[in-house]
């Protein structure tokens, strides 16, 4: 008969086990070492070993031989122990593990390699770990993976190559791991994964990769990932997320924090719909709109951002509050709002002042700030070399002189600069060449400084600058080569300025613009000059909102890449139909606060294949035609027309894709013409809101509680006949 013992994999005949019985010499219990009979172990710990003792016990279990000096593990270093169940090598000065090294050691469950000074993973580094559930590898000096290395680990669970110094990971690295759970890779210095880096791992529900050097999200391999759930990417060098950055179908937690993230689309997460918990603590985000894709989000952490709560954080609570998503953090201004927590912070109280009371309110708080901040003792002490009166961090590649009071703009940053913060200063002019040796930048903020004029070339050099901020300064007028010499500028900041006309010359040099904010200016026309198409052909979001335009003429819209276009709180009085024609592809169009009063029928025609997204609330809406939504049809995903002075709507019923609607505050009449849109009501599984505002003695009711429409429909249904729907 046979005896057992709780190792998960191993049965030993009873004449094996019975050898415990001999005399300690029999056992042969290396002198080095401490041996447990009883539980089969052997821990020979800080012995200075060079070599595996040849006399440990054939049925040992477990061995320990941490903090030794084995240096190279040769083939078949372990043929004497077979029945091995836990391996521990930790600190062993192991440099290399040749081929076959454990070939005999098919019981083996867990393997510890940690802190030890490995360099590469051979192809057959691990050849018959055949169970092997766990390795740990952290804390070496990994920086290759050969193709292969794991193919025989096909029942490991876990892996960890934390530590390391990775820099790449090749196509297929991790082929064979058909059982993975859990990948660690974090403190490592990647900055590039190949697209099929992951594939075949078809059973990973977790990976870690953070504290690395990721400087854009590897969208196209995390899309491999069918199965994770648990996605960390913390401290890595991410700045933006852009559209549908995240497919990942089954994330449920997504870690983003510690980065320098200083915005994200509202589209990033469109690919996880099943997304619980986001955590984005620790960036540089102002501010955020609320997120399209998730349906099951719980909790957004926020702490340690820099969130200005006023008007365009409002979107982002209402969409909380309605998704019963807990926000996590706190405001950091505006200054009677400092350290308001965002999850209780009133939904009224967000508020956008116009641009006098804004610089009037943030002048008094540079006031207040000055007369509360001790003088110093002594001057602090530089990290590194840095422009006085600024603050530099050569570890996290940032510099900031934010609101220091310089007039002009400090040089001498270090070479290796990545985001430098200057906003708040008093430049007033930015002459050619302002920013010598910041070749390196990706980040520039220079808003609220007081600027009325840039030279031309002010920018050159700047040949990596991706972000430039140059928000709420006094600029009414841009030369044609202002941005001279920053090829890749992608994100680009221009609202709360003056400008009069739309600078279509200056943006011919910036052939990668992909968003541009144009708020709060004064331009009034855009003419048909091709100012996207032939100036930015890969501008992707325009936004204009908050200017005094009365007309968009046709031509002016010129772009096949446009998506995203705002022009709410202008003075538009019709859609601009004509004007459409040429944006074929664009998704998103905001139309609210203007002064609309009717919407003609085809209103949307030249946009009806690509359009997802259509507001047009406090227009000003009295009519709509019965054709006004003409041809949109599966396509739109959200319409909103809140606030109007609607009495009738048109046919809803081919908007089949319709994830949003707002009808609320429509003086509705409740009467036989609104029978069609209150079916529809009862049809979708969408939770519309509508109110009746006539007849009188139905005013406030809400649509679906009426009861005239329950009679209609009973007598309908007793008749079997259609109720006309002008009676």
């Amino acid at each position: 008969h046979e005896g057992s013992w709780d190792s998960g994999t191993s049965y030993m005949k009873v004449s094996q086990v019975s050898d415990l019985s001999l005399p300690t010499e029999a056992r042969k219990c290396p002198r080095e070492c401490i041996c447990d009979g009883t539980k089969l172990t052997v821990a020979c710990v800080e012995k200075n070993l060079t070599e595996i003792p040849p006399s440990i016990h054939e049925i040992t279990v477990k061995l320990d031989l941490r903090n030794n000096n084995l240096q190279v593990l040769s083939r078949g270093a372990f043929m004497h122990t077979p029945y091995l169940t836990h391996l521990n090598l930790q600190r062993c000065n192991i440099i290399k593990v040749k081929e076959g090294a454990f070939r005999t050691l098919g019981r083996v469950v867990s393997l510890n390699l940690a802190q030890n000074k490995i360099d590469v993973l051979y192809q057959e580094s691990f050849d018959g770990l055949s169970s092997l559930k766990e390795l740990h590898l952290d804390h070496n000096r990994i920086e290759e993976i050969q193709p292969g290395a794991f193919t025989q680990l096909g029942f490991l669970n876990t892996l960890s190559l934390t530590h390391n110094q990775l820099v790449y990971i090749p196509n297929m690295a991790f082929q064979g791991l058909h059982n993975i759970k859990w990948l660690r890779l974090s403190y490592n210095s990647l900055n590039n994964l190949a697209p099929e880096a992951f594939a075949g791992l078809f059973t990973l529900n977790r990976l870690s990769l953070d504290h690395n050097e990721l400087q854009f999200f590897p969208s196209q391999t995390m899309m491999r990932l069918r199965e994770v759930t648990r996605l960390d990417m913390s401290h890595n060098p991410m700045i933006y997320l852009g559209e549908e950055s995240v497919s990942m179908a089954k994330l449920t937690h997504l870690y983003l924090n510690h980065m320098s993230l200083q915005d994200l689309s509202d589209q990033t997460l469109s690919g996880a719909p099943l997304l619980s918990h986001l955590d984005l603590s620790h960036n540089q985000l102002r501010s955020l709109e609320p997120l399209s894709g998730p349906k099951e989000l719980t909790s957004l952490n926020l702490t340690g951002n820099h969130i200005y709560c006023n008007c365009y954080m409002r979107p982002l609570k209402e969409w909380a509050r309605v998704g019963g998503v807990k926000l996590l953090g706190s405001c950091a201004g505006p200054p009677h709002l400092s350290d308001e927590l965002l999850q209780t912070v009133a939904p009224l109280d967000l508020r956008c002042h116009s641009r006098g009371e804004t610089l009037k309110e943030e002048e008094e708080e540079e006031e207040s700030t000055a007369n509360t901040t001790p003088i110093p003792t002594s001057k602090p002490k530089q990290k590194a070399k840095c422009p006085v009166n600024c603050e530099c961090n050569i570890e996290a590649q940032h510099a900031t002189c934010e609101d220091r009071g310089h007039t002009k703009v400090p040089r001498g940053f270090p070479t290796k600069t990545q985001l430098l913060d200057l906003r708040g200063n008093r430049f007033h002019h930015l002459p050619a060449n302002s920013f010598p040796g910041s070749s390196q930048v990706v980040s520039l903020h220079l808003e609220f400084c007081k600027i009325h004029e840039i030279e031309d070339g002010a920018f050159q050099g700047m040949k990596k600058l991706f972000y430039l901020y140059l928000s709420d300064n006094d600029l009414t007028f841009l030369d044609s080569r202002v941005f001279a010499g920053t090829p890749e500028l992608t994100y680009l900041h221009l609202e709360g300025n003056r400008l009069a006309q739309f600078p279509g010359s200056a943006l011919s040099l910036l052939p990668s613009l992909f968003v541009l904010h144009m708020e709060r200016n004064a331009i009034s026309k855009l003419q048909p000059t091709g100012l996207l198409f032939s100036a930015t052909p890969k501008l992707k979001e325009l936004y204009l909102s908050n200017n005094t335009i009365t007309v968009i003429a046709r031509g002016a819209l010129v772009s096949a890449s446009l998506s995203t276009l705002h022009l709410d709180s202008n003075q538009l009085t019709e859609v601009p139909t004509q004007a459409l024609t040429e944006a074929s592809n664009l998704e998103e169009l905001n139309l609210s606060h203007n002064s609309l009063r009717w919407v003609g029928p085809k209103a949307f025609q030249p946009v009806h294949q690509s359009l997802k997204r259509l507001y047009m609330d406090h227009t000003g809406i009295e009519k709509m035609s019965s054709e006004a939504l003409l041809g949109l049809g599966s396509g739109l995903r959200a319409l909103t027309v809140r606030g109007n002075q609607l009495k009738e709507l048109p046919d809803l019923s081919p908007l089949t894709g319709l994830e949003v609607i707002d009808l609320r505050d429509n003086p509705l009449l409740c009467d036989c013409p609104l029978l069609p849109l209150r079916r529809w009501m009862e049809s979708v599984s969408l939770e519309v809101i509508a109110t009746c505002g006539h007849p009188p003695e139905l005013r406030g009711q809400k649509v679906k509680d009426v009861h005239v429409f329950t009679s209609y429909n009973k007598t309908t249904s007793s008749t079997q006949k259609t109720v006309p729907l002008n009676i």
